[in-house]
């Protein structure tokens, strides 16, 4: 009983943080791999994403009610992520990910130090294309990240919420809120897989679930009410923590 109570007040802090800048697998994963290291990777893994689906949709709704969601580029993006989830689901249990564990820390320390550099990146909300140019590389970019979450994907949020700011022009109240749509994609995807192959703890996972919905819809109103500038700090933030886990899993573990 007291391991649920931990992993659901993972699941509820992650939920917070997923729900503002991604990267709430930084504590809901560790935390069923902490608790249950016994159980197999999938398996967990699986469960992460039972759990994690439902808060990354509630916050997906919460902002729709009172954020401006860009469809247009959302849309594509979202459906190109579910295809590419998916592929990289099935091929994780074909082709170890260890070349990425090792080049995603000083992935994360150049998306930061950008960041940090363009001071005022993310401060005003000016999509930069419209039309078919605008389609292509929102496909281009949710494939990419989906494939990226589906084969192994820490950072999976936050990577979006940079992209969105970055090449769309989104400030980072709106490419939170556009990240969230493409996340429930990749989310949906590899859930389908990990419960084709049975890998998953449904009472587990649906506990959690109750938990990361709570957070996530704390997460999205503290977004909303602050704005870009409080969505910035806690994206550096979680980027920095980001850089801290994935160096010590790349080299030290």
């Amino acid at each position: 009983m007291s391991e649920y109570v931990v992993l659901c007040l993972a699941g509820f802090l992650a939920g917070l943080i997923d729900a503002v800048v991604g990267g709430g697998g930084l504590i809901q994963t560790p935390a069923l791999f902490a608790v249950f290291p016994n159980i197999t990777p999938a398996t967990l893994l699986g469960t992460n994403k039972l759990a994690s689906i439902w808060g990354t949709a509630a916050a997906a709704f919460s902002y729709a009610k009172k954020v401006k969601i860009s469809w247009s580029t959302a849309a594509p993006a979202a459906a190109a992520a579910f295809v590419f989830s998916f592929l990289g689901a099935y091929l994780v249990t074909r082709i170890p990910p260890d070349f990425l564990r090792r080049l995603l820390p000083f992935i994360l320390i150049a998306v930061a130090v950008y960041t940090l550099k363009k001071k005022d990146l993310g401060t005003v909300h000016q999509p930069a294309f419209t039309g078919n140019k605008e389609k292509a590389l929102a496909g281009i970019t949710g494939g990419s990240i989906g494939f990226y979450d589906g084969f192994f994907g820490p950072g999976t949020g936050s990577f979006l919420v940079f992209f969105f700011v970055r090449l769309f022009g989104f400030d980072f109240l709106h490419a939170s809120a556009a990240a969230k749509v493409v996340n429930v994609s990749c989310n949906l995807a590899a859930l389908l897989w990990f419960w084709h192959s049975g890998h998953m703890i449904w009472q587990l996972g649906a506990a959690m679930a109750v938990c990361n919905i709570g957070g996530s819809l704390i997460g999205s109103r503290l977004a909303i009410r602050y704005g870009s500038g409080f969505v910035r700090k806690l994206f550096l933030l979680v980027v920095s923590a980001l850089i801290f886990k994935t160096g010590f899993d790349a080299f030290f573990r």
